[in-house]
């Protein structure tokens, strides 16, 4: 595994939302959370975010091919900087590649100082986060009878 992170520019836009339609389209399915879900976003929404001034978007590459995207909110003021979203194409999960990019963007933003929402029925992405060094804040928040949004921190 070769993993590095590739900023994402404006022109990557479409390509961006394209991914991040289809890896989250199963929690969609699942979980029903159309007001929220990065599957149910407009295009327009994930520009506005590519052209905020304290967000670093990057593919993550294995090689040459996108396995998948992260977004960090860095203010560079010393604040918590944010994971949102994470995501790996379903047909490269179970492989690390979300350990290796969240670790590369460590090496970018720094070590410490870092919080991050996840859906609290998804087993697997709180055993990541928790393996990751997160824990969790207590906050939750419900979002409907399948689902509820929990916060963690690092």
């Amino acid at each position: 595994m070769n993993i590095k992170l590739e900023r994402i520019e404006l022109k990557d836009c479409e390509r961006l939302w394209k991914m991040q339609v289809e890896a989250f389209s199963g929690l969609l399915e699942k979980y029903r959370d159309y007001d929220i879900s990065p599957a149910n976003e407009p295009m327009s929404r994930v520009e506005e975010r590519l052209r905020q001034p304290f967000t670093y978007c990057y593919f993550i590459m294995d090689g040459e091919t996108a396995v998948g995207a992260v977004r960090i909110v860095d203010m560079k003021d010393g604040s918590a900087k944010r994971i949102s979203p994470v995501f790996i194409m379903k047909e490269f999960r179970g492989r690390g590649f979300a350990q290796a990019a969240m670790r590369a963007a460590e090496e970018i933003h720094g070590r410490d100082n870092w919080n991050l929402d996840t859906i609290l029925q998804e087993e697997g992405n709180c055993r990541l986060y928790e393996k990751m060094g997160y824990r969790q804040t207590g906050e939750t928040q419900v979002i409907n009878e399948r689902m509820t949004i929990v916060n963690y921190a690092k």
